[in-house]
């Protein structure tokens, strides 16, 4: 019997009309609207898509957005510069630096600049710090997205067996941390990992957040296992996930496809980021 598909266009769609309804509501009880600023170093046409779509998906939820652009050649110290003008700037809410950057900026430098209760992104020391220690804080909006979807599909996890594979700090990391949050057991693999199928072939729960196409087969998916991708790999045949669609989803109970699985999520946690930081400043 085939896997139930997770549909992620469609649980991104209903977290924006949640969000923008309590746009509203925040609009109506503060008297503004949160606002996020976002930065974007050079001319990379990826990077542009990527911003248009966060700014687009920030006016239909009724959010305000900024966006300032600075040359490809601009040095590290205007950067953050501009980011520091933001971190004063009390008509934002949220700054998300989009990355990456040139080679001459030091992205972990400028994303530490950020002010931590702006983090939209939740990528700064601070708010990984929290997400460690299980304190409230912004959490990096991909991991965000994996578990409202698997809120989304009331996958049980508490006591339930998950294994991560990859531990960028990007996804894997917080990722493996809002699961043991959640009262799963957590494996976390990498490409040291021996004999990683088996390891996988445990999982209740796999996510696959490494950034190799199709490197886990049928031989790494337990029967009935919800699997989580969050690959997204360029290949001549177009976009493919880290876990091997048509292999796998003849084995789990439910499984994420490439695209549409969890990269719509992304900009819908964005969105949420951006409200809870705007109802958190004073």
């Amino acid at each position: 019997m085939a896997a139930r598909i997770i549909d992620g266009k469609a649980v991104a769609a209903s977290v924006r009309v949640r969000v923008a309804a309590e746009v509203t509501a925040f609009e109506a009880e503060r008297g503004r609207v949160p606002t996020l600023a976002t930065v974007l170093v050079g001319d990379d046409e990826a990077s542009k898509v990527y911003v248009g779509g966060k700014h687009r998906a920030c006016e239909e939820a009724g959010i305000g957005s900024r966006h300032h652009d600075l040359p490809a050649g601009a040095t590290e110290a205007e950067l953050l510069d501009l980011v520091e003008v933001l971190n004063r700037d009390d008509d934002v809410d949220g700054i998300l630096v989009q990355l990456p950057v040139p080679e001459q900026i030091d992205p972990d430098r400028v994303v530490a600049s950020i002010d931590p209760a702006k983090d939209v992104d939740g990528l700064t020391p601070v708010s990984a710090g929290l997400l460690a220690h299980g304190m409230p804080g912004l959490v990096s909006c991909t991991p965000a997205g994996v578990m409202e979807l698997l809120r989304h599909e009331g996958v049980e996890l508490e006591g339930a067996e998950a294994v991560v594979v990859g531990r960028s700090k990007l996804v894997g990391v917080p990722v493996a941390r809002l699961l043991l949050q959640a009262n799963a057991t957590v494996t976390s693999c990498h490409s040291r990992t021996r004999d990683l199928e088996a390891v996988c072939r445990r999982a209740d729960v796999l996510v696959a957040a490494v950034g190799a196409p199709r490197l886990l087969g049928a031989d790494a998916v337990k029967p009935g296992a919800v699997v989580i991708d969050v690959g997204v790999n360029r290949t001549d045949g177009g976009l493919v996930g880290d876990v091997d669609f048509d292999a796998a989803v003849s084995i789990a109970s439910a499984i994420t496809p490439v695209p549409g699985g969890v990269g719509p999520m992304t900009i819908a946690m964005l969105l949420v980021n951006t409200l809870a930081a705007a109802r958190a400043r004073v």
